[in-house]
């Protein structure tokens, strides 16, 4: 499902009806994507969901069974070797006894349309550890490193993999804050990551995919708005979760040691009940996450149709950048 409708600019990126099997297993099936110029796109998914399998037939690194996938208007091997798509990857190697300007140095040497490489330190944050040997850098580091490395060849739209797995929160900032800051500049970004967090914060779009195929397709706000009702939190250990489930407009009910969590679509009379016919206290009432969203929706082909047939009235009047 697609919340909103195409730009009118020509893609940057368009997947079209994509298929890819491997023997038995279908790891693309009939997915379609569009990024339009200067988006910010996170593509999630559980594991097995098809992301990793659609990066690669993006860089170039395999080809779709069926279907069409461009970049810039071309082949994604092409694009790759005209410089408009580069990639960072969760990892890659560095020469760890140079320095980071002489890591930037030397690989824009082999592009001879490279900007300067004082202008890339600058943008991806590094002007400070421009002599600090790589094998001395953070974590955090390296891969702002590799984002600078990836800016050499002024690519129209920079793929993102898993980029911060494994990064601590402040390198975790530190690289995104540089990414975010080259997208503002009208680059192109798509990403893959499983830090929810980072997707509801820097992605101008969100992409779900399950089954190798979108599911859903829209602002953060958007996605949040298919998982139904709202979250009433509370301190009640000894809550009655069977009485809490038969309440009108409950959907769930769980308690989380002495925390009593209830979705429902009628948080009013909820939270009126828990206070003045129980012993709860500390009530609260909270819209959903986009991580109960992700769960809603990619949980299965079944939950995902159901949420998103439900939601169809409003995400039509939600606008997006995409035609999926």
């Amino acid at each position: 499902m697609t919340l909103g409708t195409a730009p009118d600019d020509p893609p940057v990126l368009e997947l079209t009806d994509v298929r890819k099997a491997f023997g038995q297993v279908t790891a693309v099936d009939g997915l379609s994507l569009r990024v339009g110029p200067g988006e910010m796109v996170a593509f999630l998914g559980p594991n097995g969901a098809g992301k990793s399998t659609t990066i690669d037939l993006v860089l170039g690194l395999n080809r779709p069974d069926s279907g069409t996938v461009r970049v810039c208007g071309r082949s994604p091997v092409a694009a790759v070797r005209r410089g408009e798509v580069a990639a960072v990857l969760q990892s890659g190697g560095l020469l760890r006894d140079f320095t980071v300007a002489e890591t930037v140095e030397f690989i824009a040497s082999l592009h001879p349309q490279a900007p300067p490489p004082a202008r890339v330190l600058e943008r991806a944050g590094l002007t400070a550890l421009a002599d600090r040997r790589v094998g001395d850098c953070s974590g955090g580091q390296q891969q702002r490193l590799r984002f600078a490395l990836a800016l050499l060849a002024r690519p129209r739209l920079l793929v993102l993999d898993e980029p911060t797995a494994g990064l601590d929160v402040e390198g975790r900032h530190e690289f995104w804050s540089a990414v975010r800051r080259d997208a503002d500049a009208g680059r192109s970004v798509l990403f893959a990551t499983h830090y929810l967090d980072e997707a509801d914060r820097f992605a101008d779009r969100i992409v779900l995919v399950a089954h190798g195929r979108v599911i859903a397709d829209g602002p953060a706000g958007a996605l949040k708005n298919l998982a139904s009702g709202r979250l009433v939190r509370a301190h009640h250990p000894a809550a009655d979760l069977a009485a809490l489930r038969a309440f009108r407009g409950v959907e769930s009910a769980e308690l989380r040691g002495p925390t009593l969590l209830v979705t429902t679509r009628d948080s009013d009379a909820l939270a009126r009940h828990l206070l003045t016919a129980t012993a709860a206290r500390d009530v609260e009432i909270s819209g959903q996450s986009l991580e109960t969203a992700f769960l809603a929706l990619t949980g299965s082909t079944a939950t995902a149709a159901s949420a998103a047939a439900g939601a169809s009235a409003a995400a039509e009047a939600v606008p997006a950048g995409s035609a999926s």
